[in-house]
């Protein structure tokens, strides 16, 4: 008998049905186990549904997400890679062969490595003339500024593009330049939080537009600039929020708010100097989830963006853009993440919080009275704690590490200063390499047995850029002794399971000489106290601080070698 698949129904669930076999799931544990906290304290639900999304906003739903669809200038975006170059000429070749492979938008980080002659600047005047462009410039003096000044007035109508600056840049004859820019970048660098970032940038378009006389003129001078992180579904909900809060901001200034324009470019503080290449992945990632957000021009930084860049790199990265336009299919849509029930309760989620703290900071008296810089810090620290304990997984630097990679000696001045969260890794590298410990696991038992606990050990060293020695796992107690008493290693972790730990480890700790630092994988609490009062110095298992775990073992090494 066959059947047709067309004419089976599945009988629909309630939340309250796929609870109650949630917690039968769960044996025992809280139902709340399943909920997590963003780094904003926003909880994060097991199941989203329409039910419950219906619940949560009401009719406020449909208000959502058609206040982000009239506020989207077009489901497309511009793609625009930053023009980079050792020298004038090298500047200039790679501005035209990014132009001829795809690139739409000139995008210039200043300072740059050479001088802004008249001659340069007249050659980059003819290509602002005739191109959209984004240009980032320390201050209001810089001298890539003087471009405008050698653009045929004729033509200066007709200029596109947009000027990123610590204050408001005022140009005469230019109203398609956007100036008024509310640049959230250097908070991200610093290690903001979403709803920050959103309320940051509703402090800095709220002084700019205080200083203004017609908001009309302000609302199409202005334009947002966020970077775009790892965290896929928060960032596309981040660029939605916005939006949302751009309606509500321009209607407490009385007035109607038209499309808002969003600058985006990829964030580098979850780049690494180590395995590179994952950057390139992290890069993507964050790009589509921009373009699913609704950003209207996006820049993505090459994976080699923090050292040194070469043109095979920065093709990748252009392309990363032009895969994600021409063939993804996500620009045919506008706002595609509209109606998915996690998204828009956390669109929601970063609205409420967002203008939540807009209003705390303006009642506060501006970002500096309100202390944003120390919040900003608490948010950072809350992230290293995450990626140095694993609870936030940075592949190729705290898990997955390849031990023989190579840090780059050449450095990114652009992204110098970035608090980036591989940061305590990279400098956990340069700890180990200049102390010269030599570190060893003395294995025990089955290989079976051992394995899991050794890899996990030598995956600790990795991330500190080490390749431990390990023994092939012994069969008695007196041959691992023996090992022990003439091996040359100044660190040593004993990896077996508990019962064969318990049953070697005090023969092992009367064994072993002075001059070495003994340690054991695994938790042992009920033994701690005993092990350690006979001369073990520590434990290693998940859940601990790596970096700080591992700097530890540095110092003690030197201690008892003294």
């Amino acid at each position: 008998m066959s059947m047709n698949m067309k004419d089976i129904e599945f009988q629909s669930a309630s939340y309250n049905q796929w609870k109650e076999e949630a917690v039968k799931a769960l044996k025992g544990k809280p139902f709340e186990s399943l909920f997590t906290k963003t780094i904003e304290n926003i909880t994060l639900e097991p199941l989203y549904t329409q039910e419950t999304l219906l619940e949560k906003l009401g009719d406020q739903l449909e208000k959502q997400v058609s206040t982000i669809r009239s506020l989207t200038e077009s489901a497309s975006f511009t793609v625009a890679q930053q023009i980079n170059g050792a020298d004038a000429a090298s500047f200039f070749a790679n501005l035209e062969e990014s132009l001829l492979r795809g690139n739409e938008m000139i995008t210039i980080y200043s300072p740059v490595a050479f001088d802004w002659s008249e001659e340069n600047l007249s050659k980059l005047a003819t290509y602002f003339s005739e191109n959209s462009f984004k240009v980032t410039v320390k201050s209001s003096e810089d001298d890539v500024l003087r471009v405008f000044d050698y653009i045929d007035k004729s033509k200066r109508a007709a200029v596109k593009g947009f000027i990123v600056a610590p204050e408001a840049i005022l140009l005469a004859d230019y109203p398609n330049v956007r100036t008024y820019a509310a640049d959230t970048v250097p908070f991200h660098n610093d290690g903001a939080n979403a709803v920050q970032e959103l309320a940051i940038a509703l402090v800095q378009a709220a002084e700019l537009a205080k200083d203004t006389d017609d908001f009309k003129t302000f609302e199409n001078k202005f334009f947002v600039q966020f970077a775009v992180d790892t965290q896929f579904f928060a960032e596309v909900a981040k660029i939605r929020a916005f939006k949302v809060l751009w309606k509500a901001f321009t209607s407490a200034f009385g007035h109607e708010a038209s499309a808002v324009t969003v600058v985006a470019e990829t964030s580098v503080r979850s780049f690494s100097k180590y395995d590179v290449y994952v950057n390139l992945l992290r890069a993507g990632n964050e790009a589509f989830s921009a373009a699913i957000g609704g950003a209207d021009v996006i820049t993505v930084h090459p994976h080699d963006a923090l050292t040194a860049l070469t043109g095979q790199s920065v093709r990748i990265a252009r392309n990363v853009s032009l895969v994600t336009k021409e063939e993804s299919h996500v620009t045919n849509v506008i706002d595609p993440a509209g109606g998915s029930y996690f998204i828009e309760s956390l669109t929601a989620d970063y609205v409420k919080e967002a203008w939540a703290l807009f209003l705390e900071i303006e009642k506060a008296g501006g970002l500096h009275a309100y202390g944003i810089d120390a919040k900003i810090e608490e948010v950072y620290n809350t992230r290293i704690a995450q990626v140095e304990t694993r609870k936030h997984s940075l592949i190729g630097t705290n898990i997955y590490a390849n031990p023989v990679d190579e840090i780059p000696t050449a450095e990114n001045a652009q992204f110098a200063d970035v608090k980036r969260i591989a940061l305590p890794f990279e400098n956990l590298r340069a700890n180990f390499a200049q102390s010269g410990l030599k570190p060893a696991i003395l294995t025990f038992g089955e290989l079976k047995n051992y394995k899991p606990r050794a890899d996990f050990v030598q995956g600790f060293f990795a991330t500190a850029g080490i390749v431990a020695h390990q023994t092939a796992g012994f069969q008695t107690i007196e041959d691992a002794v023996q090992w022990l008493e003439s091996a040359e290693y100044d660190y040593v972790v004993v990896a077996a399971t508990d019962d064969d730990t318990k049953a070697i480890l005090p023969t092992l700790l009367q064994s072993k000489k002075a001059n070495v630092v003994l340690d054991v994988a695994g938790k042992f609490k009920d033994d701690e106290a005993a092990w350690t009062a006979n001369g073990l110095k520590g434990f290693i298992f998940a859940g601990q601080n790596i970096v700080q775990k591992l700097n530890d073992v540095v110092t003690r090494v030197k201690e008892v070698q003294q």
